[in-house]
């Protein structure tokens, strides 16, 4: 079948699609060549979970409606960043920074983490409390940090891989501390078990406000980048919900899915499938539509 000339131009149709959602070609954006020489390389875990797309996406945006119950990242998104006027382009360039780094050469990644870090540097205000806040401060960092990678890692482990081994996900986490030490956070987990810790002990910092609600708002109700795109992007929002700890859950006044926890798992996973169908297809066809998010 993946071979099929009947079935091919309809995998290289939805490839195209995918890879226009983490590419502006107007910006002359093209997907990232995987290269051995970069921070971490093709026997890292890190290889393996941020490839798939379906995983990358829910762990997205689980990972940013957990990021944003912290007030002092939540006032940098808020007092720096475009992203009521532009939220795909603000998701796009993360997931792009995601994928250089990960797949990336060493000088590129490098260049493109001094390039956060000096951007970092200059940013800070004051939150509603009259509290002065530094978008560096290493702390900050260690919560976008540990909760990116506690979000992916989970939409990895449900829908990718759910047998993963304890020691394969303790591996993920040691090899992204070093991501993060090149960032400026800390602190820093090395296991699944230490970065349970300290989401844990940074949960008496968590706040909603209205500016939590209206971000959480444009995050989950923003529009498709395109009408093809729509289905994905709708059943990942909904996934990334359920994939959220419950307590979050409850913070954002989302409703538990235990009703349509099923039926959100399965068609995701049902998606993630096809997904991964279509650019195996797209791959043995030889083909120069890349893969995933990476490559």
């Amino acid at each position: 079948m993946l071979q099929s000339p009947l079935v091919l131009p309809a995998q290289r149709a939805i490839a195209k699609r995918v890879v226009a959602m983490f590419n502006d070609a107007s910006r002359g954006e093209h997907p990232i060549v995987r290269r051995p020489d970069g921070l971490f390389g093709p026997d890292a875990v890190a290889w393996r979970v941020h490839g798939d797309v379906v995983g990358m996406l829910v762990g997205g945006v689980s990972g940013l409606l957990l990021q944003m119950l912290h007030p002092a990242v939540l006032a940098g998104v808020w007092d720096h960043s475009n992203f009521r006027a532009d939220m795909h382009g603000r998701l796009r360039r993360t997931a792009r920074f995601i994928a250089l780094t990960t797949y990336g050469g060493r000088e590129d990644a490098e260049r493109a983490i001094a390039r956060v870090r000096t951007i970092h540097g200059h940013l800070g205000g004051t939150l509603p409390s009259g509290e002065p806040y530094r978008v560096d401060d290493p702390t900050l960092l260690a919560w976008v940090h540990v909760t990116e990678c506690w979000s992916f890692l989970n939409g990895w482990i449900r829908y990718g891989e759910p047998d993963m081994s304890a020691a394969d996900q303790d591996r993920y986490f040691a090899e992204m501390a070093r991501l993060g030490a090149m960032l400026g956070a800390d602190p820093l987990p090395a296991t699944r078990a230490e970065a349970h810790r300290l989401i844990e002990r940074m949960r008496p910092a968590l706040r909603v406000d209205d500016r939590t609600r209206e971000v959480a708002r444009l995050v989950l109700s923003q529009p498709p980048a395109s009408r093809a795109t729509g289905p994905i992007q709708s059943m990942a929002i909904q996934a990334g919900v359920e994939l959220l700890p419950g307590w979050a859950r409850r913070m954002h006044g989302l409703p538990a899915p235990l009703l349509t926890r099923p039926l959100v798992r399965a068609g995701t996973m049902g998606l993630a499938n096809t997904l991964r169908w279509t650019f195996a297809g797209v791959r043995a066809a030889d083909t120069p539509i890349p893969g995933d998010i990476g490559a």
